[in-house]
């Protein structure tokens, strides 16, 4: 989380490259880096094409 140069706050989530928000105040902040993850998180990604050689591997992280 850091102060915003125009005023407020921003945050970003390292774990999620890309996933940023920001906020008037810290409570608004802590609201939107919820939804912001929870954005980030929920993005449609298409089942991957295989080949007859190849195998998908699932892993939880």
């Amino acid at each position: 989380m850091h102060d915003a140069e125009e005023g407020g706050y921003w945050a970003e989530v390292p774990a999620i490259p890309g996933c940023m928000t920001q906020g008037d105040t810290m409570e608004e902040l802590l609201e939107n880096v919820h939804e912001a993850v929870e954005g980030c998180l929920s993005v449609d990604v298409d089942e991957p094409t295989t080949d007859k050689n190849a195998r998908i591997v699932e892993m939880a992280i």
